[in-house]
């Protein structure tokens, strides 16, 4: 059975957030009925991080960085939005890739075309998890550690080589370069 996570399960270190987050499924609802993935990457974004959106404290554009643990935080970078879930205040978890579900033939491999699959953008910055808008589920054991491989972050020019990428090791739909 599918258990929805709480706003509690974010309030927790980010990097532990993101390992468990692996193979949970993500959830949206829209016009066109539910999408969903199986989560198998992601990215951490701690304090004192210069990669991280909010290290210089709260702006226009990250503000919801700050909001309580659960809140989406979608951005936009070169005309793509990509989301990730707020942990601790200015913390955050980005979703990187997914296993397609819901529709099947989707390509969520990459954080913007898993943001376009899920049908998230830039409206949807600030929405409290379980609005009726998305949900993130767990419905089977979270992933074993062996599982589970480690590597540096994609697509930022600094603290790009600390190992706060996770992604489920051999899964084909993580993005390039795979972590190992």
């Amino acid at each position: 059975m599918a258990t929805p996570l709480r706003p509690s399960f974010f309030d927790r270190p980010t990097p532990r957030v993101a390992r468990e987050l692996l193979g949970t499924q993500l959830r949206t609802w829209g016009p066109d009925g539910r999408r969903s993935v199986r989560l198998v990457e992601v990215e951490a974004y701690v304090a004192r991080d210069p990669a991280n959106h909010a290290d210089r404290g709260p702006t226009r554009r990250n503000r919801s960085m700050f909001g309580p643990p659960g809140t989406l935080y979608v951005y936009r970078i070169h005309r793509v939005a990509c989301a990730n879930v707020v942990t601790r205040p200015g913390q955050a978890v980005l979703f990187r890739a997914g296993a397609p579900i819901e529709p099947e033939r989707a390509n969520p491999s990459g954080p913007g075309r898993l943001s376009r699959v899920l049908g998230l953008g830039i409206a949807d910055d600030g929405r409290p998890i379980g609005d009726g808008r998305w949900e993130i589920v767990r419905d089977r054991p979270p992933e074993p550690a062996g599982r589970i491989a480690l590597g540096p972050r994609v697509g930022v020019s600094r603290a790009a080589e600390r190992p706060l990428r996770f992604a489920v090791r051999g899964d084909p739909w993580v993005s390039r370069p795979r972590p190992t």
